[in-house]
């Protein structure tokens, strides 16, 4: 049963930074469908690429895997012997992820970790996936990164890159982020939810521009990347070793 995310509901004091904590885990799925247009196209995306470009042997990594839904989608699509390799900073995710993974029975193993994705080892890996999560690492943090991703990759492997982006474009900013809190109001979201999470975001989830990302995968060492699928000021990039 989802369970409604009313974190934002009631007027608090002082809006704290956002965490992903107790209270947080027990809405996720809740929050991310009412506040993420496109998510399910995406998960659905992520399961046919990994059907495409998953090789046998290979470790498949989910970097910032929240509860797991990444993780499932590949899971139902790798060849056989591949490895899937969960991680998440928060302790709480982790837990909720395991309760998930370990309801579906399959032959392709999951890892799970918690730490922090900018210190996972990726090696000998065909699917790297990030999905909504390289927007909380420090951006000085994210070139270093996506270098260790292409470096870890097989000849043909890729990485698929989910991010809320910005506009370079003020008006184009503007009109865009009106679109999206359109979705978020038609959601059932109030104005009250809608400000006090904006607030906990501020200094903790720094977006980029789509050609940030495209430079900083090129800068990588990658060949071809491009967005794959966008709605409204949210795109997936996929990116091509």
């Amino acid at each position: 049963m989802t369970v409604k995310d009313t974190i934002y509901a009631q007027p608090h004091e002082a809006v704290g930074e956002f965490q992903f904590d107790e209270s947080v885990v027990a809405v996720f799925p809740d929050m991310i469908q009412r506040s993420v247009p496109g998510y399910q196209t995406i998960l659905t995306g992520i399961g046919e690429l990994t059907a495409q470009y998953a090789q046998s042997d290979s470790q498949l990594y989910d970097l910032g895997c929240s509860l797991g839904a990444a993780s499932l989608t590949m899971r139902r699509k790798a060849p056989t012997g591949c490895r899937i390799i969960a991680v998440d900073t928060s302790q709480p995710m982790i837990d909720r992820a395991r309760e998930h993974i370990e309801g579906f029975h399959s032959d392709i193993p999951v890892t799970l970790q918690c730490e922090d994705m900018t210190e996972t080892v990726i090696e000998n890996a065909s699917v790297v996936v990030i999905n909504f999560t390289l927007q909380f690492i420090e951006p000085e943090a994210r070139q270093s990164l996506i270098d260790r991703i292409y470096q870890g990759l097989r000849p043909g492997g890729i990485l698929i890159l989910s991010e809320k982006i910005h506009f370079d474009s003020e008006p184009m900013q503007q009109a865009i982020e009106h679109l999206h809190l359109q979705f978020k109001r038609a959601n059932g979201y109030s104005e009250l939810e809608i400000g006090q999470k904006r607030a906990s975001l501020e200094n903790v989830l720094i977006s980029d521009t789509e050609a940030t990302h495209l430079n900083r995968m090129k800068q990588a060492g990658f060949e071809h990347a491009n967005i794959w699928f966008q709605a409204y000021n949210f795109a997936s990039f996929l990116a091509i070793k």
